[in-house]
């Protein structure tokens, strides 16, 4: 299943994408089972029983049951996540590019909700920011509660996955050696379109991505060069953390990013930038400047 977050009536609700006779809509999940959670982090609370009932009112949905995608507003899939966990320097090419080896640990800093923005929703660059650089990467979305997971039992409790853009203020995160400046800036996730949830995506190591802007493809990469793979992060970071659902972990980005060009290829106002993964869909967002 495609679940989105998506805007009704002044409400953000939760929705299923559908695609029929060549069209896509949103089917709001309510108007299939009024019983079901009406937002995703309760949703993905309620667990795989509600997964298995919201498939089930699927198999006899009809077309009309939903909105055409066009007439809705879509949100980002979690709108307010209580932790958005990021790993550095995944991919041995990017950890190169950014003049680093390979770490015998994750490197993890953190986003906060402040930055998350949905697809086609605007990339807001402050004034102050001089050097806005561009990361796409493979999302992560925790399903179940938990602790001390095992890494052969860690993707059980992976709700789904979807694309996610890491943009980052380079002059500020490298003003110290703690980047969490530079990367949580307001609009500095966008992430979406939608959660694919993890049924649909068998490996989470063989999984395609590329970054475009403006048409001009800027990273191509493969979830398979990750030097720590998604189960090994989950039951690491599990070890001193309680993953809870609705947690976002940003695996990583692949090589090409914007500071390791010659010249360097900072975000503009007016660019374009998309972040597709095979499987999951297309991130797009406009850059603008802030105006203030």
């Amino acid at each position: 299943m495609k679940l989105v977050s998506f805007e009704r009536a002044g409400q953000v609700r939760l929705g299923v994408l559908y695609f029929a006779e060549g069209h896509q809509s949103v089917i709001d999940v309510n108007d299939l089972d009024a019983s079901l959670p009406a937002d995703m982090i309760g949703f993905l609370k309620a667990g795989s029983p509600a997964q298995s009932q919201l498939k089930e009112a699927l198999v006899a949905v009809s077309p009309q049951k939903g909105v055409a995608l066009s007439s809705v507003t879509l949100k980002a899939p979690i709108p307010n996540p209580g932790k958005i966990i990021c790993i550095g320097q995944n991919y041995l090419e990017h950890a190169h590019e950014s003049g680093a080896g390979q770490s015998p640990y994750p490197i993890i800093f953190a986003k906060y909700a402040n930055t998350v923005i949905a697809s086609g929703e605007s990339i807001v660059i402050p004034p102050s920011v001089l050097e806005p650089d561009y990361e796409g990467e493979l999302a992560v979305v925790i399903g179940r509660r938990g602790r001390n997971i095992p890494e052969a039992q860690a993707l059980d409790y992976v709700a789904g996955y979807m694309p996610l853009n890491d943009v980052s203020a380079r002059d500020w995160q490298n003003r110290t050696s703690q980047w969490v400046i530079g990367k949580t800036c307001d609009t500095f996730c966008p992430m979406g379109p939608a959660l694919v949830t993890a049924d649909e995506v068998p490996d989470p190591q063989k999984l395609h991505l590329r970054t475009i802007i403006n048409g001009e493809e800027l990273q191509n990469g493969y979830t398979s060069d990750m030097i720590f793979s998604v189960a090994f992060l989950l039951a690491d970071m599990s070890r001193v953390m309680t993953l809870e659902p609705g947690d976002v972990i940003a695996t990583g980005t692949p090589p090409g990013i914007g500071f390791a060009r010659k010249p360097p290829r900072w975000l503009r106002a007016g660019d374009r930038v998309r972040v597709e993964i095979d499987g999951l869909g297309v991130l797009e967002n406009p850059v603008v400047m802030a105006e203030y």
